[in-house]
């Protein structure tokens, strides 16, 4: 589909002219977390470093009730790098649809999307409005456009010709953008691995306390800068027998 369209005001130079036609992207990684292992995050990058340098941990299990009885009760964990592919080079090709348009601006009537498909898709079914038998209606996501494609060829490109047209909803009349629809297909994508600063993979946790227990004894730990840790920004933990999924997103600081 083509780019949700928004009214801008552009103020300043443009330095570099090859950078006009660029798509910005931003990383979000869904990374999956075993049983018996933690994401920890370190508010500084040379603390990580540091426990990772460190490799093995000696972590005490000095709190929890069910362990009063212990004088002292330790567990080893293994601290390794996190390392998440980035997409270092992506190529598309753009090929418009030749049987469907792309509608815009359309009436906030307060109806359920499936709704407003409906008074859609009957309106451009009739030949009279420049439309013919819909194949299918599609809504993308919540760019708020829709996406019609007819049965038959020749119907979309007088339409789009148009640029607009008025719909008869009801009783009312609103004016909808009618544009082309494009087919995006990869032609290149490249991926580079790339170690997450701040963020540390905690792997061999044994399952001796309760998920909570453990998430806050693992903390304690590492926090510690006797022990080589600091202060901690968010720590994950994925008891044995389960999975997880961690998300990383840009980080912006």
């Amino acid at each position: 589909s083509s780019l949700p369209e928004k009214k801008m005001v552009f103020k300043g130079l443009v330095a570099n002219k090859e950078d006009v036609n660029k798509l910005m992207l931003r990383p979000l990684i869904h990374y999956p977390l075993l049983g018996g292992s933690a994401l920890i995050t370190f508010e500084k990058a040379e603390v990580a470093q540091r426990i990772l340098e460190m490799k093995e941990h000696m972590v005490e299990l000095s709190c929890g009730e069910e362990l009063e009885e212990l004088d002292r009760c330790r567990v080893r964990v293994q601290a390794a790098p996190v390392e998440i592919p980035l997409l270092s080079a992506l190529e598309i090709r753009l090929t418009q649809n030749s049987r469907s348009i792309l509608l815009s601006d359309l009436p906030s009537l307060g109806i359920s999307e499936e709704a407003l498909l409906d008074k859609l898709e009957l309106f451009f079914s009739k030949t009279k409005n420049g439309g013919s038998e819909v194949e299918s209606r599609m809504f993308l996501g919540d760019s708020g456009q829709v996406v019609l494609t007819f049965t038959q060829d020749g119907v979309a490109e007088p339409l789009i010709e148009r640029g607009h047209i008025e719909v008869l909803i009801g009783k009312g009349k609103y004016k909808v953008k009618i544009s082309p629809c494009m087919n995006g297909d990869i032609t290149n994508l490249q991926l580079q691995p790339s170690r997450c600063p701040r963020t540390v993979l905690l792997l061999g946790i044994s399952d001796v306390l309760e998920e909570e227990s453990m998430r806050d004894t693992l903390e304690i730990h590492f926090q510690k800068a006797s022990r080589g840790g600091g202060e901690v920004d968010a720590l994950a933990y994925v008891p044995a027998g389960q999975m997880g999924v961690a998300v990383f997103v840009e980080d912006m600081g």
